[in-house]
């Protein structure tokens, strides 16, 4: 299997379908092409979430503001399958992700240098060089990488990392014990439900559905319950629940969650049991 996820919305991905075809006899499968438009770090946020659902695959990535630039372009390996891109952090989350579900330390990922020949286009590495690099890498197969000469393997990369939340608990401590009376955090993403996805982790809510929350906004704070589900509350009415990603987002039951509460992506957000 061969997969394709980008923010090219139409008609591009399907250029990069034909190179592909050309090339390999890959069943390719469309991930997502409307992520957030030049943002590398949202588009690695989803893709560490949905990656891991799929059977050993070669992975085509290109969400690539720096298009035309020097930056390198990669290949990495992680566990059973590879992941093909442009080196400004995008692929290493979901890497990491595959490698921990495939049993592979994510210490031990694999890292390879794609040669960029020309012409390549300066606008369409999608079309020029990534589709044909994970062709090529679905041809051969993950386990030999090694063996496209277009590949040389290499150290450096632009690495990616969420920022981390701060904890604190009843004691007053970020320590590891007890409940979680405030979260400090940061709005990753907003979906397209708009719900306000954080670095929060939902186990925070362990234990307090039903209690509610003050969520402490850069403009706003609003008040509302901590649920298992959007149908706990009413349509119309706020929210705070953990999503299948396992974080703690802030919503609105058939409504969006992002501008009820004021948030943003990049927003810090602050949460606050109510006493």
């Amino acid at each position: 299997m061969l997969t394709l996820a980008s923010d090219f919305g139409t008609p591009y991905p399907a250029a990069m379908r034909g190179v592909i075809h050309r090339r390999s006899d890959a069943t390719v499968t469309d991930v997502a092409h409307d992520f957030s438009r030049q943002d590398p770090r949202a588009a690695a946020f989803w893709l560490r979430f949905v990656l891991p659902e799929f059977p050993p695959a070669v992975h085509c990535v290109v969400v690539d503001p720096g298009v035309g630039t020097d930056r390198a372009a990669l290949v990495v390996r992680a566990g059973d399958h590879a992941l093909v891109g442009p080196d400004n952090g995008v692929l290493l989350p979901p890497a990491r992700a595959l490698a921990e579900e495939t049993g592979t330390a994510p210490s031990a990922l694999e890292l390879f240098e794609i040669a960029v020949a020309d012409p390549a286009s300066a606008t369409f590495h999608g079309r020029d060089v990534f589709a044909p690099t994970a062709a090529d890498a679905h041809e051969v197969g993950v386990d030999a990488l090694e063996t496209l000469d277009a590949l040389s393997r290499t150290d450096e990369f632009v690495d990616c990392r969420f920022p981390e939340p701060t904890l604190t608990h009843a004691d007053g401590t970020d320590g590891a014990n007890g409940r979680v009376e405030t979260a400090t955090g940061e709005v990753l993403v907003v979906d397209d439900f708009g719900n306000a996805i954080t670095n929060i982790p939902g186990s925070v809510l362990d234990g307090r559905l039903g209690e509610r929350v003050r969520v402490e906004g850069p403009t706003q704070t609003t008040t509302a319950p901590a649920k298992r589900t959007f149908a706990a509350v009413e349509p119309g009415e706020p929210l705070v629940t953990v999503g299948s990603h396992g974080s703690v987002e802030c919503d609105v039951n058939q409504g969006r969650g992002d501008e009820r509460f004021g948030l943003a992506v990049g927003d810090e957000v602050v949460v606050r049991w109510e006493r």
